[in-house]
């Protein structure tokens, strides 16, 4: 019994100090406004997130451009335009990845590199090159060192909702880290100032601003899945960006070549839909419905009509327009591509050897067109308006005056007019 009655002493005594104390330190600091923190060791603890953007950001580039003086801007002591824009380093050897937009039209291009020591160097860089469609563009700069890299991953394995970390140089704030979730996946309806091109954008709610094309879009395991690319001026936490598998097929061209030779069918195509079916007196099905064929080219040269309903391409199931013109625009020159269609409900099997996509120049003369009053393979945007964010102002205005609307850039500072 006395043993364990002095067990109790000891315990409340213990309780005692333990509640006094604290009511001591209290009154102490009575005068203070607010509660003062125990002083203890913590434990210093990085999110993902953060190591993510930290193991990043040597690979990340900010990219400068000048646009060539013309003649009356020079005679009037005006200085040549200016662009910002990002990128990020995929080889050692010092090749950038970037939006075309970005350098579109340079007369010099300069970009700063994040050196171990701290310090910022600049370089200047060659454009080795760049593709409008896909809106990528490949530089080169000549460093006396191995570079840090970035890693491509693939957006196939993205999906809506997936925590993705931006890094790029808006407004000329090198290495700004934003982060978000990934919206949308596959949004083909939208076209960046009304250009026609192979977009299938990964839609974001990342911030991104002027000055953020061409940076990296990173997945949670710190690789690239998509390229920052351009954002609704209208809305707010919209953003885009071009899933980095299309920048992949584009860099081996590139660097090959300095632009993409595209494969081409020589006609046009639209997702099968009841209004379409019903243009061309379809039954229901699926596939993609062929709309218009340029006379002498590899479509007519195959067989192919107007109303054919393609399944299938090398035995790949074909559910979209879009798709179906990417995925032979990558299949360059040359090559034989086998389709499977239905002709009023009658399968059949035809091959076509693929000529290179002509300039946008050329006029196509057609054997065949849609329905009146539809526009065969013309895209239905559901946001015509977007700014890619590289401002283009003369001098170093980065942003508009209040009440200006920001001018839509696509590289060259001007509005481009819709298809």
């Amino acid at each position: 019994m006395g043993r364990a009655r002095g067990k109790s002493v000891i315990l409340f005594a213990a309780l005692v100090c333990t509640l006094v104390l604290p009511a001591q330190a209290t009154g102490r600091e009575r005068n203070r406004l607010w509660v003062e923190s125990q002083n203890r060791a913590l434990q210093k603890q990085r999110s993902t997130l953060s190591d993510i953007a930290r193991r990043a950001m040597p690979a990340v580039v900010s990219i400068t451009t000048q646009q060539a003086a013309d003649v009356q801007a020079a005679a009037a002591g005006e200085e040549a335009q200016k662009g910002i824009g990002s990128g990020f380093i995929i080889h050692p050897d010092g090749y950038i990845l970037t939006s075309a937009h970005v350098v579109e039209g340079a007369a010099e291009v300069i970009v700063s590199v994040l050196h171990p020591r701290g310090y910022v160097e600049e370089f200047e860089a060659i454009v080795v090159g760049e593709d409008a469609r896909t809106d990528c563009a490949l530089l080169k700069i000549a460093a006396p060192r191995k570079l840090p890299v970035l890693k491509l991953a693939s957006a196939s394995h993205v999906r809506s909702a997936d925590w993705i970390v931006v890094i790029g140089n808006p407004f000329g704030l090198a290495h700004s880290v934003t982060v978000g979730v990934v919206s949308y996946m596959g949004r083909t309806d939208v076209t960046p100032n009304g250009r026609d091109g192979d977009f299938d954008y990964m839609q974001m709610d990342a911030s991104i601003n002027p000055g953020n094309s061409g940076g990296p879009v990173l997945d949670l395991h710190g690789d690239v899945v998509a390229v920052a690319n351009a954002v609704n001026v209208a809305g707010q936490g919209i953003g885009f960006a071009i899933p980095i598998d299309i920048a992949k097929t584009v860099i081996p061209h590139l660097k090959s070549h300095g632009r993409v030779r595209r494969g081409w069918l020589g006609m046009s195509v639209q997702d099968f839909s009841p209004e379409v079916a019903e243009a061309f007196n379809l039954r229901r099905g699926r596939g993609v419905v062929v709309t218009d064929i340029v006379e002498g080219g590899p479509a007519e040269r195959a067989g192919l009509q107007v109303g054919d309903v393609i399944v299938r391409v090398d035995q790949r199931r074909v559910r979209r327009a879009h798709a179906l013109r990417w995925q032979v625009a990558a299949r360059g020159v040359g090559r034989d591509v086998k389709f499977q269609v239905h002709r009023l409900g009658r399968p059949m099997k035809l091959t076509l050897k693929l000529d290179e996509m002509p300039s946008e120049e050329t006029p196509l003369p057609t054997v065949a067109s849609t329905a009146p009053g539809r526009h065969a393979g013309a895209p239905q945007p559901v946001v015509d308006d977007l700014l890619s964010p590289v401002p283009r102002s003369k001098g170093r205005r980065a942003t508009p005056p209040s009440g200006e609307a920001a001018p839509g850039t696509g590289g060259s500072g001007q509005d481009a007019p819709a298809p």
